[in-house]
């Protein structure tokens, strides 16, 4: 390092400088593009942190695209057929069903808890024969490329832990987002680009907001957050270039940045310089990078046939399904799309054919786009909430009005992709659909068997933190072989 940039790290210390610099990509910045170039660095030179460890074994597939529905649809609604609840219709749910489970603060001061059953009409469709409701005709096109799992459940009976755990393992705050964990032992395919990238639904809302804790490193470096993309022509905030400053110059302030960085990581060993240094490359990179991956104007029509014409309108669910698939032909290694507004504790009916209407045919499109390009038999994708709903009505109850509360017991989700059986469900719930009476799954069960189609073994993949091995799955978790090929 010459005299000058020895003399310029003396007078700046990091910490100045991000606050200070309104020139530079700014602390924000930082925030939300902290993915480093290969994934994993090891030392200012890059060389691979787990080189050797990962996969542990051969993997089923490259990477994840995971269509988390936020709020919790009711698979009373969609997949989990209940006709005992036509035929009981405003009955109270028998006691001995109930128990003396917990239920949430929102029901619990209800005289009665009447059965409601869905409005909607059942069929069985594919070689499988799968039942789905009529809320879901595209859907229908796919049964017999998917995998249900109608038992899965979970300990979290409100949300915001609910969704926690099923992105993090722990209901607390501050564990690693799986995310982050597929990004810290794999890392990425395409050093342009993030490993871990989030989308979200433009002007969805429905009560239950989304925080930067699902999708944070947590106690791994911070490279492996995962870096929020936004709809319009700012997609990362912070990226471009300040009004009056070229491409060249960036690069030559952020070679300056790095040469003080290094000087500051040889004086100091701090892990976070390493990170920063990863960053301010990744942001450099992604310039060029990110605007031609989500650039859709060159998109066929069948393709928007493929996913419906509210995928043209970017920050949409369906826009989001299309900028997912390009993503993954991108290499990046986990995408994740959040949908909200599945809170459905009132006026049930109408607003699930509105969330479906949004999401059924870019869902069924996605998988459809995938297999159709080849890369369905190296992706993952999985589809669904962070809990279910209950079969008894939460106030009102008429056919066409009703709610539900929140089921954390058993609710359905589905798989499609690399290592999963085709046209098969799994799990079996009672005729209420309010206890599992075979097959169940829990959320661990489902992060290990993500891990295992990834080549990874949630049991040996551990961080060290604060004296304690830490992993995604705790101490829990068994991979569920019936659903692999």
């Amino acid at each position: 390092m010459d005299d000058n940039i020895k003399s310029l790290a003396n007078k700046i210390n990091r910490r100045t400088f991000l606050n200070n610099s309104l020139a530079g990509l700014g602390a924000a910045a930082l925030s939300t593009m902290s993915n480093p170039l290969s994934g994993m660095t090891n030392g200012l030179q890059g060389q691979p942190l787990l080189k050797g460890l990962l996969p542990h074994f051969n993997p089923r597939i490259k990477r994840v695209i995971y269509l988390l529905q936020s709020g919790a649809p009711s698979q009373l609604e969609l997949f989990d057929h209940k006709p005992k609840l036509k035929e009981m219709f405003g009955q109270e749910l028998p006691a001995s069903i109930r128990g003396e489970q917990r239920i949430t603060g929102m029901t619990a001061d209800q005289r009665s808890f009447p059965l409601a059953a869905s409005k909607f009409t059942w069929n069985q469709y594919g070689e499988s024969g799968t039942w789905l409701s009529d809320l879901l005709p595209h859907h229908q096109k796919i049964v017999d490329k998917i995998c249900m799992i109608k038992t899965m459940h979970t300990e979290a009976i409100n949300h915001d832990p609910a969704v926690t755990f099923i992105q993090t393992g722990s209901q607390q705050s501050g564990r690693p987002s799986m995310g982050s964990w597929v990004s810290y032992g794999l890392g990425s395919e395409n050093e342009n680009l993030p490993s871990f990238v989030v989308l979200i639904s433009k002007g969805q809302n429905g009560g239950q907001p989304l925080y930067a804790k699902l999708w944070h490193n947590g106690f791994l470096p911070a490279d492996h957050q995962g870096v929020m993309f936004r709809s319009g022509h700012d997609p990362v905030l912070y990226l471009n270039n300040p009004e009056g400053m070229e491409r060249g110059d960036r690069k030559k302030m952020v070679g300056y940045l790095n040469q003080i960085h290094a000087e500051q990581y040889n004086q100091l060993n701090d892990e976070a310089i390493k990170s920063r240094i990863a960053q301010y490359e990744m942001a450099f990179k992604m310039q060029m990078s990110v605007p031609e991956t989500l650039d859709v104007s060159d998109e066929p029509d069948h393709v928007y046939d493929l996913y419906g014409e509210a995928a043209r309108q970017p920050g949409t669910f369906a826009h989001n399904c299309l900028l997912a698939r390009k993503l993954a032909e991108k290499g990046v290694r986990f995408i994740q799309l959040y949908h909200m507004g599945w809170d459905m504790h009132g006026g049930l009916p109408s607003l699930m054919q509105q969330l479906t209407k949004q999401t059924d045919q870019p869902s069924a499109g996605l998988l459809l786009d995938l297999e159709q390009r080849g890369m369905l038999d190296d992706t993952l994708i999985i589809w669904g909430g962070e809990f279910g709903r209950g079969c008894y009505s939460q106030g009102t109850l008429t056919p066409d009005n009703f709610g539900r509360d929140h089921h954390p017991r058993c609710f359905s989700i589905w798989m499609a992709g690399g290592g999963i059986k085709k046209g098969i469900t799994i799990g079996e719930t009672d005729d209420f659909g309010y206890n599992i009476i075979k097959d169940p799954v829990h959320v661990h069960d489902l992060q290990a068997t993500i891990m295992h189609l990834l080549g990874v073994d949630h049991e040996r993949f551990t961080f060290k933190y604060q004296g304690r091995r830490f992993r995604l799955t705790d101490v829990h978790g068994k991979v569920v072989k019936s659903i692999l090929s």
